[in-house]
């Protein structure tokens, strides 16, 4: 089991702190080939997360919690500015020096760049504080999107959503795109449901249940049936008959269907249509394609049908669940710019 050990300092945003157990829980849950330990471990004098809405935390293991862990993450704090304990720039390099995946998360940065590891290596940040972190550190090349940005063993990330996109990062490098994309789902599911409050009933377990099953067909769909798995997810915008999967697959549509039970649990049709959903979801996500194009790139035919089966599957509609993630994103980015991000 990979450990993910998150070196957290006071002051540490609250959705930084949770965001890897977070995002790693639901990879390891939806796929039974991912395992995923994340280790919580306190840097010198730290007390509480910061605003919004600080709370304490008591974390069993200290720097020396890095010691054995494959991925270092380094949330973002309130004194990012000072430099870090002697015992968080040791446990650093000493991770770093054998190997260790290291990822900072806004300006987590600024610790991580203060122990010199980012010398002459490209890094992000807080979008607010790009030209900050390029002044005071002047040999680290700072992407100024604040994109996530991969150099070597090093990773780091704006972290708007608390590092989301970072922790997908490193899911799409240990286990491929599909892991992380249906990883991406379920936790976008368990931060904000558009459908109902948390105790809600129908709506809330419909999702929850699209989810999982959605996610059982990911994390089993890397068997025989790749190749024409891969090519039913490149042409959702076709109308795929049963016949045309199966001549793909170069079977018969019976030995088909048996082969599609066998390694994702769903019946071909039934895995065309979740993709469908899937994309659709992505698009709401990342663009602002309206909904009638939507239809056409996911091959929903009509908008009544996207709108029928993206409420069966989700419980909620395209155009409610497109506004609930545009305001969770616009909520943790005001909740960035409050804090040390």
């Amino acid at each position: 089991m990979s450990v993910i050990a998150v070196l957290v300092l006071d002051g540490v945003p609250g959705h930084q702190l949770t965001t890897p157990g977070l995002v790693f829980g639901a990879a390891a849950r939806h796929h039974p080939r991912v395992g995923y330990e994340v280790r919580i471990c306190a840097g010198p004098g730290f007390r509480m997360t910061g605003s919004p809405g600080p709370f304490r935390i008591d974390a069993s293991r200290g720097p020396e919690g890095l010691a054995d862990a494959g991925t270092v993450l380094v949330p973002g704090h309130d004194g990012f500015r000072a430099e870090p304990p002697a015992e968080v720039t040791a446990a650093l390099r000493a991770a770093a020096a054998r190997g260790c995946r290291i990822g900072a998360i806004g300006t987590g940065t600024f610790t991580l760049a203060a122990t010199g590891l980012l010398d002459g290596r490209r890094a992000a940040t807080s979008r607010r504080h790009t030209e900050e972190l390029a002044a005071r550190y002047p040999r680290v090349e700072v992407d100024p999107d604040g994109a996530v940005v991969s150099d070597g063993l090093f990773h780091s990330a704006a972290g708007v959503l608390g590092g989301v996109d970072l922790c997908l990062r490193l899911i799409t490098a240990d286990h491929g795109d599909q892991v992380a994309i249906e990883t991406e789902r379920q936790v976008f599911l368990q931060l904000h449901d558009p459908a109902a409050p948390p105790d809600a009933g129908p709506a809330r377990a419909a999702g929850r249940s699209a989810g999982r099953s959605a996610g059982r067909s990911a994390g089993r769909s890397a068997g025989g049936l790749e190749p024409t798995i891969r090519w039913v997810e490149a042409h959702l915008d076709h109308p795929l008959t049963l016949q045309e999967i199966a001549d793909h697959a170069g079977t018969g549509v019976r030995s088909l269907t048996r082969r599609f039970r066998a390694e994702t649990g769903l019946t071909p049709l039934q895995y065309v249509l979740r993709a469908r959903v899937r994309l659709a979801q992505r698009l709401l996500e990342r663009g602002d394609e309206p909904v009638e194009r939507i239809v056409t790139l996911a091959g929903f035919g009509t908008p009544a049908n996207l709108r029928h089966q993206f409420q069966r599957f989700t419980g909620t509609t395209p155009s409610v669940y497109r506004a609930a993630f545009r305001s969770l994103v616009a909520t943790l980015a005001r909740a960035e710019d409050g804090t040390g991000g």
